[in-house]
């Protein structure tokens, strides 16, 4: 099995292929491998044991919309047929606190839960202080499911929230 660490993010050219720049920067160039969700498949998945998924602020009503197809949105059917038995998943998500304060990064919520109905192990849950919104799908029990990146209006803590996310999520690996 493959030693680096898949970061798989969506879409391109947005802030969650930002973030996962910033990801493969604290884990050294060597050591992970960014992949756009729309490039991803189940070949490519299955030769990773740690992986990272990124998902874009752009809300989960938008993933179901007909008119939209975003890179998630296309690759959702494929990810739901993926066995994720043996993997450790960590999920990244970017919101806007203040825009959408009702379902702040909710869209880590869907990825959290096709990764536990396919067998994946979940990791990397982050603290819910330090934010300004009203509701997220994405809390289990005080806690976000994954890292929350906020880029509209907290960048300013984005490269110290990785840091210490990947260190908490790299003595878990």
């Amino acid at each position: 099995m493959n030693k680096q660490i898949a970061v798989l993010f969506g879409p391109l050219g947005g802030n969650a292929e930002k973030v996962a720049n910033t990801i493969k920067n604290k884990l050294g160039e060597h050591n992970c491998v960014l992949v756009p969700v729309s490039a991803a498949d189940n070949a490519l998945i299955k030769k990773y044991d740690r992986i990272i998924f990124g998902v874009s602020t752009i809300g989960t009503h938008t993933w179901t919309d007909n008119k939209t197809r975003s890179d998630w949105d296309i690759f959702l059917p494929k990810f739901r047929d993926i066995d994720l038995s043996g993997k450790h998943v960590a999920i990244y998500g970017l919101g806007d606190q203040i825009a959408y304060a009702n379902h702040f990064v909710d869209d880590m919520k869907i990825v959290y839960d096709i990764v536990i109905q396919q067998g994946g192990k979940v990791i990397g849950q982050w603290p819910t202080e330090g934010y300004d919104f009203n509701d997220s799908e994405a809390i289990i029990d005080n806690m976000f499911v994954g890292l929350a990146i906020d880029e509209d209006r907290q960048s300013d803590l984005t490269e110290e929230r990785v840091n210490n996310w990947i260190d908490e999520i790299a003595s878990i690996w």
